[in-house]
């Protein structure tokens, strides 16, 4: 007889009623959570209960609670996501931590902004507190990432040459689902020191390059060198395309490209190894993801893989119900991978600013200082 499935009643408080908030509100209450959902503005609480959540999915759930964040400032919960913009992040989770740790904290990406302010911070107070802390990058946990991790461990690759990533996405799309907005200026978005622009909106990217990177044995990122494609006048002042050479500890040299001008969107990885190629595919066609591989002078295989896009979060918060039980363990969401994901897009903008390759040395902490140029042109 199957064993029964013990279901606990995971207490969630979510910070931010914007898109990334209702997706993930969606997400707990589909898994039977209590969510209450807090924002300092009260008009997009309003939003939230008129617009977003019964747009989205039908109707508004009656069992979600909306709430000024000094309501609940003291009040106990089993998880908290931070879902505000980028740069006021580490700001949210550092008075969360001290005011009442959660067991979980789900930090949406970027994790911060690039200046690193902050980030030692944060795994300070986080460790003293006992709290786990996850960020964002839920591709690292949907059903094509964990085919392409068992092509990996079966060696249908071979021994890795290069890896190759991409989140090139226009984003209009962004704005269409957020009708009150009337560009990136009136965000974050418009502006890469506050985490916006294609660095840090679509760093997934350098994100899942680290993810394949660290399975097939390559180590972190230690040099990166940047070309940033800056868009500046008096209203914003962005990176509309970031490209990134980067080499790791071990060796391996790749190709990290995300940009908010693409249309149609391309987001892939590619594999490539001695023996062959995995290609890692989000929406190559709509409503799916997708893993091609080829050996060379071989077989060659495509497995599809039917979503919806609250799919795409579905992973992530069944990892996360794991973490609340205790599950951490080399968890692919763990703050340090954020972290270093983090490290790389601060490098990009020091390696474009400084128009030099730069190396990331770990054994300095999460700031600027362990950025430092090679002395070798980008």
């Amino acid at each position: 007889m199957r064993p029964l499935r013990v279901v606990i009643k995971v207490k969630v408080k979510i910070f931010g009623a914007g898109s990334i908030g209702n997706h993930l509100a969606h997400g707990c209450r589909n898994k039977g959570w209590e969510v209450v959902m807090v924002d300092l503005d009260a008009r997009a609480l309003q939003r939230t209960k008129e617009q977003i959540y019964p747009g989205r999915y039908g109707a508004w759930d009656l069992t979600i609670r909306l709430a000024q964040p000094n309501e609940v400032a003291k009040d106990p919960f089993d998880l908290v996501i931070v879902g505000t913009p980028p740069d006021t992040h580490l700001k949210v989770a550092l008075q969360q931590l001290r005011d009442c740790p959660p067991r979980v904290m789900l930090i949406e990406k970027p994790l911060c902004t690039p200046t690193l302010e902050g980030a030692d911070e944060l795994v300070t107070q986080s460790r003293a507190a006992g709290t786990f802390v996850a960020t964002g990058y839920n591709h690292t946990l949907t059903a094509n990432t964990i085919h392409v991790e068992n092509l990996l461990a079966q060696g249908v690759v071979g021994k890795v040459c290069t890896i190759a990533a991409s989140f090139r996405e226009y984003w209009g799309g962004i704005f269409s689902a957020h009708p009150w907005l009337a560009g990136p200026q009136d965000s974050y978005l418009g502006y890469s020191k506050r985490g916006g622009g294609a660095s840090g909106e679509h760093s997934h990217a350098v994100n899942i390059w680290q993810h394949f990177a660290r399975l097939t044995g390559a180590g972190r990122v230690r040099e990166v060198s940047a070309m940033l494609d800056m868009v500046e006048t008096g209203q914003v002042c962005y990176d509309r395309i970031c490209q990134l050479h980067v080499r790791t500890e071990h060796g391996l040299v790749g190709l990290i490209v995300q940009d908010v001008v693409t249309e149609p969107a391309q987001k892939l990885a590619r594999i490539q190894g001695e023996g062959g190629h995995v290609e890692w595919l989000v929406n190559p066609m709509s409503g799916q993801d997708a893993v091609r591989w080829q050996a060379t002078g071989g077989s060659a295989g495509e497995m599809l893989f039917p979503k919806q896009r609250p799919d795409d979060f579905k992973g992530e918060l069944d990892h996360i119900e794991g973490c609340v039980r205790g599950a951490t363990d080399d968890s692919p969401v763990a703050l340090e991978r954020g972290l270093e994901s983090m490290m790389v897009i601060a490098a990009a903008h020091v390696s474009h600013r400084l128009r030099r390759s730069v190396t990331i040395d770990y054994s300095k902490g999460w700031n600027l200082e362990a950025i430092q140029p090679t002395g070798e042109a980008a």
